[in-house]
């Protein structure tokens, strides 16, 4: 690999499944699903820009997520088609972008929470559903500004998993958490700006497991409750008791059930 390609991790042979990771994370999030379906699919999961050990964007204040699309095309075509898309928050409205811009390459979807906000900004102006992450996002940039990225990562991470979440993480997994998080600008750019029209939605021909958790916050669900209306194929799954991050705290309750929509589609 060169230096501008993305690291993935890969496993098994079979029908391709590619998995993209969240905001402040990595490939690293998917392993235990990538154990699961290796014996059946073939499963990648990339870095995205800026994550584990792919190349950092140029830009601190502004990406898309075409951009993102773009930089793991080589993945995608590793993969064949169709593929199945895993996405998870970030990763989700990545692979909401894969499937608009290319939707005869995409068999299926898999979809927990996809933080795509700019359906909710494109339906009613400020004061609504995202409000919470514009805030989070405006005082973590305030932090950054300030030079306090670990004050940036508790406003972030906290957002997503309640009060006192990064004060209670390892301490040794904090610094990693802390630096990822000073890209919140070009993220919040992608996933506020970027215009996904509900019609191009509403089009997609695949089917789509869409999952939440019962925990979580109103920005996360309001995004799920208007893809839920609009998507043709849709399954919803709601987990009880489960926030954003519920692929990765409580993996052991969502990877079965991705497990069995990935292996129902063959």
């Amino acid at each position: 690999m060169t230096s501008r390609e993305p690291f993935f991790r890969e496993a098994g042979t079979g029908p391709g499944v590619v998995c993209l990771h969240s905001n402040a994370s990595n490939s690293a999030q998917w392993r235990d699903l990538m154990d699961l379906l290796a014996p059946s699919h073939h499963v990648l999961a990339p870095d995205l820009y800026g994550a584990g050990k792919s190349p950092d964007w140029p830009s601190a204040s502004a990406i898309t997520l075409a951009d993102e699309a773009a930089f793991i095309e080589a993945v995608l075509q590793r993969a064949g088609a169709p593929l199945t898309l895993v996405g998870h928050s970030y990763g989700a409205a990545v692979a909401l972008r894969i499937a608009v811009q290319r939707p005869e390459r995409v068999r299926a979807l898999v979809l927990y929470e996809p933080t795509l906000f700019a359906l909710i900004d494109a339906e009613m102006p400020a004061p609504n559903d995202a409000d919470g992450i514009r805030a989070a996002v405006a005082a973590a940039t305030r932090a950054l500004d300030a030079g306090d990225a670990d004050a940036a990562a508790a406003h972030f991470i906290d957002y997503w998993t309640g009060p006192g979440s990064f004060a209670a993480m390892p301490e040794a997994r904090r610094p990693a958490v802390a630096a990822a998080v000073r890209a919140v600008r070009r993220w919040a750019h992608a996933l506020m700006t970027e215009p996904m029209p509900l019609a191009a939605l509403a089009a997609l021909p695949m089917p789509v497991l869409l999952m939440s958790g019962s925990g979580s916050t109103v920005s996360a669900h309001g995004v799920v409750r208007r893809l839920a209306a609009v998507l043709r194929q849709v399954t919803a799954a709601e987990f009880p008791g489960l926030g954003h991050m519920g692929p990765m705290t409580h993996p052991q309750v969502v990877n079965p059930v991705i497990e069995r929509f990935v292996r129902g589609l063959s």
